[in-house]
């Protein structure tokens, strides 16, 4: 038999799938403008503000909850887990609009070696398989999946450790394409860390285990 918070928790879990689907779109826009040096900066905006107004409401809608139906233990968790989920959620977009506000300061990677230019694509291809990885996760509540995101998010922070030791011995390279190719390399580790904790809290909602997938 279903209970009435039922409805609010499919209500926040409908919500979060909405955030993200358009964390993805985002952050793939604002990575597509890093690479070809193309101005996206105010249309990552407007979907960044969305997203935190989204994130607000997830939160708001988690008070509500508490406050009319005093939900049990394992509700609490799922109300927690979705309210950390949103917040996640919102980081995707703030970093979205970073790398797009670098681009256009910067000149993405205009200035960068070709070596740069692929290594970077690299790793925002990888980047973005874990922010889908993390959605599809949430949506279908898939543990497996959830946990699967442990041996990219590790691939990410080698890339990323990588990429800044082979920068330093870099020679020639203009303080533009290193501060924007070093900022960007960045994001992306900080990104792909908030990826693994969607799927940490995804395992926490199925199982009330909290695990490290880092």
């Amino acid at each position: 038999m279903s209970r009435i918070i039922d409805r609010g928790l499919e209500e926040q879990s409908v919500l979060l799938t909405k955030m993200g689907e358009l964390t993805y779109e985002t952050l793939a826009l604002s990575i597509r403008g890093y690479l070809s040096s193309r101005s996206v900066e105010q249309e990552v905006r407007e979907m960044s503000d969305t997203l935190v107004a989204m994130a607000d409401k997830v939160e708001d809608q988690a008070f509500q909850l508490i406050v009319r139906f005093q939900p049990v233990a394992s509700d609490l968790r799922t109300i927690k887990s979705y309210m950390k989920i949103g917040y996640d959620f919102a980081r995707y977009g703030r970093y979205s609009l970073d790398i797009s506000y670098i681009n256009d300061q910067l000149e993405g990677l205009k200035e960068c070696d070709a070596w740069i230019r692929e290594y970077i694509n690299e790793m925002s291809t990888k980047v973005l398989y874990m922010v889908k990885t993390s959605i599809d996760s949430l949506r279908r509540l898939d543990i497996t999946l959830a946990k699967s995101i442990l041996q990219p998010e590790r691939e990410v922070d080698q890339m990323y450790l990588d990429f800044l030791n082979r920068l330093i011995r870099q020679e020639q390279a203009s303080s533009k394409c290193i501060i924007s190719s070093s900022l960007m390399a960045r994001y992306l580790e900080r990104i792909a860390d908030h990826a693994t904790y969607v799927c940490e809290s995804i395992v926490y909602i199925v199982t009330g285990e909290k695990i490290v997938l880092r």
